[in-house]
Protein backbone atom coordinates (compact mmCIF):
# COMPACT_ATOMS: atom_id res chain seq x y z
CA UNK A 1 0.00 0.00 0.00
CA UNK A 2 1.62 3.57 -1.21
CA UNK A 3 -0.15 7.26 -0.99
CA UNK A 4 -0.56 9.11 -3.53
CA UNK A 5 0.04 12.64 -2.65
CA UNK A 6 -1.27 15.79 -3.68
CA UNK A 7 1.73 17.50 -5.91
CA UNK A 8 1.42 20.65 -3.70
CA UNK A 9 2.50 18.61 -1.24
CA UNK A 10 5.90 17.31 -2.81
CA UNK A 11 9.15 18.19 -1.51
CA UNK A 12 11.64 19.31 -3.77
CA UNK A 13 13.13 15.81 -3.46
CA UNK A 14 10.22 13.74 -4.20
CA UNK A 15 9.97 16.21 -7.26
CA UNK A 16 12.92 15.30 -8.71
CA UNK A 17 12.67 11.38 -8.02
CA UNK A 18 9.06 11.55 -9.53
CA UNK A 19 10.52 13.06 -12.94
CA UNK A 20 13.35 11.63 -13.12
CA UNK A 21 11.99 7.69 -13.30
CA UNK A 22 9.29 9.56 -15.81
CA UNK A 23 12.60 10.02 -17.85
CA UNK A 24 14.15 6.59 -17.71
CA UNK A 25 11.10 5.11 -18.55
CA UNK A 26 10.93 7.46 -21.32
CA UNK A 27 14.29 6.68 -22.47
CA UNK A 28 13.73 3.01 -22.15
CA UNK A 29 10.84 3.10 -24.64
CA UNK A 30 7.93 2.04 -22.63
CA UNK A 31 6.64 5.71 -21.73
CA UNK A 32 6.05 6.11 -26.09
CA UNK A 33 3.93 2.59 -25.82
CA UNK A 34 1.94 3.78 -23.13
CA UNK A 35 1.02 7.12 -25.62
CA UNK A 36 0.33 4.07 -28.27
CA UNK A 37 -1.76 2.61 -26.13
CA UNK A 38 -4.03 5.92 -25.18
CA UNK A 39 -3.83 6.88 -28.99
CA UNK A 40 -5.21 3.35 -29.95
CA UNK A 41 -8.61 3.35 -27.29
CA UNK A 42 -9.07 6.87 -27.91
CA UNK A 43 -12.30 6.51 -30.28
CA UNK A 44 -14.77 8.83 -30.40
CA UNK A 45 -18.66 8.10 -30.38
CA UNK A 46 -19.42 8.73 -33.84
CA UNK A 47 -17.20 5.77 -34.86
CA UNK A 48 -18.80 1.99 -35.18
CA UNK A 49 -16.14 0.69 -32.76
CA UNK A 50 -15.64 -0.60 -29.50
CA UNK A 51 -15.48 2.68 -27.12
CA UNK A 52 -13.89 2.39 -23.97
CA UNK A 53 -11.42 4.61 -22.83
CA UNK A 54 -13.59 7.96 -23.51
CA UNK A 55 -17.05 8.87 -24.15
CA UNK A 56 -18.23 5.88 -22.55
CA UNK A 57 -19.02 4.37 -19.03
CA UNK A 58 -15.73 2.52 -19.01
CA UNK A 59 -13.81 6.06 -18.83
CA UNK A 60 -12.82 5.58 -14.85
CA UNK A 61 -12.21 1.72 -14.49
CA UNK A 62 -9.93 2.29 -17.74
CA UNK A 63 -8.11 5.19 -16.98
CA UNK A 64 -7.80 3.52 -13.48
CA UNK A 65 -5.82 0.43 -14.79
CA UNK A 66 -3.82 2.59 -16.93
CA UNK A 67 -2.40 4.60 -14.62
CA UNK A 68 -1.64 1.77 -12.61
CA UNK A 69 0.46 0.47 -15.83
CA UNK A 70 2.44 3.48 -15.21
CA UNK A 71 2.81 3.66 -11.94
CA UNK A 72 4.60 0.14 -12.20
CA UNK A 73 6.75 1.30 -14.79
CA UNK A 74 7.47 3.82 -12.24
CA UNK A 75 8.16 1.83 -9.59
CA UNK A 76 10.52 -0.48 -11.50
CA UNK A 77 12.63 2.32 -11.81
CA UNK A 78 11.94 3.91 -8.13
CA UNK A 79 9.77 1.88 -6.16
CA UNK A 80 9.40 5.06 -3.59
CA UNK A 81 7.59 6.82 -6.27
CA UNK A 82 3.87 7.50 -6.84
CA UNK A 83 1.50 9.20 -9.18
CA UNK A 84 0.49 12.82 -7.48
CA UNK A 85 -2.34 13.81 -8.18
CA UNK A 86 -3.22 17.84 -9.05
CA UNK A 87 -6.41 19.66 -7.79
CA UNK A 88 -7.31 22.15 -10.75
CA UNK A 89 -9.93 23.56 -8.64
CA UNK A 90 -7.47 25.62 -6.12
CA UNK A 91 -4.09 25.38 -8.47
CA UNK A 92 -5.36 26.40 -11.01
CA UNK A 93 -3.24 29.23 -12.44
CA UNK A 94 0.19 28.75 -15.09
CA UNK A 95 1.96 29.87 -11.98
CA UNK A 96 1.32 27.77 -9.91
CA UNK A 97 4.07 24.66 -8.25
CA UNK A 98 2.57 22.46 -11.04
CA UNK A 99 4.78 24.18 -13.68
CA UNK A 100 7.98 25.36 -11.90
CA UNK A 101 11.14 24.82 -13.61
CA UNK A 102 11.70 21.77 -10.74
CA UNK A 103 8.76 20.00 -11.51
CA UNK A 104 6.35 19.95 -15.18
CA UNK A 105 8.07 23.55 -16.48
CA UNK A 106 6.11 25.58 -17.64
CA UNK A 107 3.53 26.77 -20.76
CA UNK A 108 4.85 27.00 -24.61
CA UNK A 109 6.59 30.24 -25.46
CA UNK A 110 4.47 32.35 -28.06
CA UNK A 111 4.08 31.24 -31.82
CA UNK A 112 5.29 27.22 -31.64
CA UNK A 113 3.85 26.45 -27.79
CA UNK A 114 7.05 24.80 -27.37
CA UNK A 115 8.27 23.99 -23.98
CA UNK A 116 11.43 25.69 -22.96
CA UNK A 117 11.43 25.20 -19.20
CA UNK A 118 11.65 21.96 -16.90
CA UNK A 119 13.45 18.60 -17.28
CA UNK A 120 10.30 17.80 -20.13
CA UNK A 121 11.99 20.86 -22.54
CA UNK A 122 13.32 19.92 -25.53
CA UNK A 123 16.52 21.35 -25.20
CA UNK A 124 17.57 19.00 -22.48
CA UNK A 125 17.63 16.19 -24.40
CA UNK A 126 15.70 13.84 -22.63
CA UNK A 127 12.10 14.49 -24.08
CA UNK A 128 11.53 14.08 -28.02
CA UNK A 129 7.28 13.07 -29.09
CA UNK A 130 8.15 10.16 -31.15
CA UNK A 131 4.13 9.73 -31.01
CA UNK A 132 1.46 12.44 -32.22
CA UNK A 133 -0.33 14.02 -34.68
CA UNK A 134 1.81 16.62 -35.64
CA UNK A 135 5.27 17.05 -37.26
CA UNK A 136 6.46 19.01 -33.68
CA UNK A 137 9.37 17.25 -31.94
CA UNK A 138 9.22 18.95 -29.02
CA UNK A 139 6.36 19.35 -26.31
CA UNK A 140 3.67 21.84 -26.68
CA UNK A 141 1.50 23.61 -24.02
CA UNK A 142 -0.73 26.83 -24.21
CA UNK A 143 -1.69 27.11 -20.46
CA UNK A 144 -4.69 28.92 -19.76
CA UNK A 145 -4.91 29.78 -23.88
CA UNK A 146 -4.11 33.70 -23.35
CA UNK A 147 -5.60 34.56 -26.91
CA UNK A 148 -8.81 32.94 -26.37
CA UNK A 149 -9.05 32.42 -22.38
CA UNK A 150 -10.39 29.59 -20.82
CA UNK A 151 -10.71 29.26 -17.12
CA UNK A 152 -9.87 25.37 -14.93
CA UNK A 153 -13.02 23.85 -14.16
CA UNK A 154 -14.55 25.64 -10.51
CA UNK A 155 -15.38 23.48 -7.44
CA UNK A 156 -19.26 24.29 -8.27
CA UNK A 157 -18.47 22.61 -11.65
CA UNK A 158 -17.10 19.56 -9.68
CA UNK A 159 -19.46 19.35 -7.18
CA UNK A 160 -22.60 19.39 -10.05
CA UNK A 161 -20.90 16.09 -11.28
CA UNK A 162 -20.20 14.79 -8.06
CA UNK A 163 -23.79 15.29 -6.87
CA UNK A 164 -25.24 12.80 -9.51
CA UNK A 165 -26.38 9.89 -8.29
CA UNK A 166 -26.70 7.82 -11.72
CA UNK A 167 -23.02 6.63 -12.64
CA UNK A 168 -24.20 6.76 -16.77
CA UNK A 169 -26.95 6.69 -18.84
CA UNK A 170 -27.93 5.75 -21.81
CA UNK A 171 -26.91 6.27 -25.01
CA UNK A 172 -23.67 5.88 -22.66
CA UNK A 173 -22.06 8.12 -24.55
CA UNK A 174 -20.75 11.59 -25.23
CA UNK A 175 -24.41 12.94 -26.22
CA UNK A 176 -25.99 11.51 -22.58
CA UNK A 177 -27.44 14.27 -21.40
CA UNK A 178 -30.42 12.78 -18.86
CA UNK A 179 -27.37 12.66 -16.22
CA UNK A 180 -25.11 10.80 -15.27
CA UNK A 181 -21.83 11.46 -13.13
CA UNK A 182 -19.72 9.78 -15.68
CA UNK A 183 -20.30 12.40 -18.55
CA UNK A 184 -20.49 15.33 -16.55
CA UNK A 185 -17.03 14.39 -14.95
CA UNK A 186 -15.42 13.41 -18.25
CA UNK A 187 -17.06 16.45 -19.42
CA UNK A 188 -19.40 16.10 -22.58
CA UNK A 189 -22.32 17.44 -21.11
CA UNK A 190 -21.65 21.05 -20.31
CA UNK A 191 -24.05 23.43 -20.98
CA UNK A 192 -25.30 25.30 -24.34
CA UNK A 193 -22.88 27.79 -23.77
CA UNK A 194 -19.73 25.94 -23.24
CA UNK A 195 -18.10 23.12 -24.80
CA UNK A 196 -16.57 21.10 -22.19
CA UNK A 197 -16.55 20.83 -18.65
CA UNK A 198 -14.27 19.09 -15.65
CA UNK A 199 -12.01 16.82 -17.38
CA UNK A 200 -11.82 18.20 -21.24
CA UNK A 201 -11.54 21.38 -20.32
CA UNK A 202 -8.44 20.91 -18.36
CA UNK A 203 -7.12 19.18 -21.40
CA UNK A 204 -8.53 22.29 -23.28
CA UNK A 205 -6.50 24.75 -20.55
CA UNK A 206 -3.47 23.01 -20.52
CA UNK A 207 -3.52 22.99 -24.65
CA UNK A 208 -0.88 22.25 -27.12
CA UNK A 209 -0.46 17.76 -26.96
CA UNK A 210 -2.73 17.40 -24.17
CA UNK A 211 -5.74 17.90 -26.38
CA UNK A 212 -5.52 15.12 -28.80
CA UNK A 213 -5.65 11.25 -28.17
CA UNK A 214 -1.80 11.45 -27.69
CA UNK A 215 -2.24 13.97 -24.70
CA UNK A 216 0.16 11.24 -22.48
CA UNK A 217 2.86 12.93 -24.14
CA UNK A 218 2.83 15.75 -21.68
CA UNK A 219 3.47 13.94 -17.80
CA UNK A 220 0.70 16.36 -16.41
CA UNK A 221 -1.34 14.01 -17.99
CA UNK A 222 -1.12 11.54 -15.44
CA UNK A 223 -1.38 14.08 -12.02
CA UNK A 224 -4.38 15.23 -13.99
CA UNK A 225 -6.09 11.99 -14.26
CA UNK A 226 -4.83 10.69 -10.39
CA UNK A 227 -7.21 13.52 -9.44
CA UNK A 228 -10.09 12.13 -12.06
CA UNK A 229 -9.39 8.93 -10.13
CA UNK A 230 -9.85 10.06 -7.01
CA UNK A 231 -13.12 12.21 -7.67
CA UNK A 232 -14.31 8.62 -8.93
CA UNK A 233 -13.51 8.09 -5.48
CA UNK A 234 -15.39 10.41 -3.86
CA UNK A 235 -18.56 9.87 -5.89
CA UNK A 236 -18.51 6.38 -4.87
CA UNK A 237 -18.65 7.55 -1.18
CA UNK A 238 -21.01 9.83 -1.88
CA UNK A 239 -23.18 7.54 -3.43
CA UNK A 240 -22.92 4.43 -1.95
CA UNK A 241 -25.91 2.68 -3.14
CA UNK A 242 -24.97 3.41 -6.35
CA UNK A 243 -23.25 1.46 -8.94
CA UNK A 244 -21.36 1.27 -12.56
CA UNK A 245 -23.59 1.30 -15.27
CA UNK A 246 -24.74 -0.98 -17.54
CA UNK A 247 -24.53 -3.59 -15.30
CA UNK A 248 -25.32 -5.86 -17.63
CA UNK A 249 -24.69 -6.02 -21.73
CA UNK A 250 -27.19 -4.04 -23.60
CA UNK A 251 -30.07 -5.62 -25.35
CA UNK A 252 -30.02 -6.86 -28.73
CA UNK A 253 -31.10 -3.91 -31.01
CA UNK A 254 -29.83 -1.38 -29.03
CA UNK A 255 -27.24 0.61 -31.09
CA UNK A 256 -24.83 0.90 -28.61
CA UNK A 257 -24.88 -3.09 -28.09
CA UNK A 258 -20.83 -4.32 -28.86
CA UNK A 259 -19.93 -0.43 -28.54
CA UNK A 260 -19.73 0.05 -24.55
CA UNK A 261 -18.35 -2.10 -21.71
CA UNK A 262 -20.61 -3.59 -19.12
CA UNK A 263 -19.68 -4.16 -15.74
CA UNK A 264 -18.37 -7.53 -15.98
CA UNK A 265 -17.14 -7.49 -19.82
CA UNK A 266 -13.36 -7.14 -20.38
CA UNK A 267 -11.57 -3.92 -21.32
CA UNK A 268 -8.65 -4.22 -23.86
CA UNK A 269 -6.12 -4.27 -23.88
CA UNK A 270 -6.34 -6.17 -20.25
CA UNK A 271 -8.35 -9.01 -19.87
CA UNK A 272 -10.11 -6.83 -16.84
CA UNK A 273 -13.57 -5.89 -16.36
CA UNK A 274 -14.95 -2.61 -14.65
CA UNK A 275 -15.79 -4.80 -11.78
CA UNK A 276 -12.30 -5.48 -11.23
CA UNK A 277 -11.34 -1.96 -11.20
CA UNK A 278 -14.29 -0.56 -9.04
CA UNK A 279 -11.69 -0.20 -5.74
CA UNK A 280 -7.98 0.15 -4.97
CA UNK A 281 -8.26 -0.99 -1.58
CA UNK A 282 -4.75 -2.57 -0.99
CA UNK A 283 -2.82 -0.96 -3.42
CA UNK A 284 -3.17 2.71 -2.83
CA UNK A 285 -4.48 5.57 -1.03
CA UNK A 286 -4.99 9.05 -1.28
CA UNK A 287 -3.72 11.62 1.14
Amino acid sequence: MYTRQNQKNLTSAQKKRFTAAVLEVKRTGAYDDLVRTHNEYFVPDRDSKLRVGHMSPSFFPWHRRYLLQFERLLQAVDPGVSVPYWDWTADNSPVSSLWAEDFLGGTGREGDRRVTTGPFAYEKGNWEITVGITEARFLTRNLGRPQNPIALPTAAELRWALDDPTYDTSPWDSTARGGGFRNKLEGWAAPKSERWRNHNKVHQWIGGHMTGGTAPNDPAFWLHHAFVDLLWDRWQLRHPGSGYLPAAPLELGDLQRGRVIALDEPMPPWDLTPRDMLSHQGLYRYE
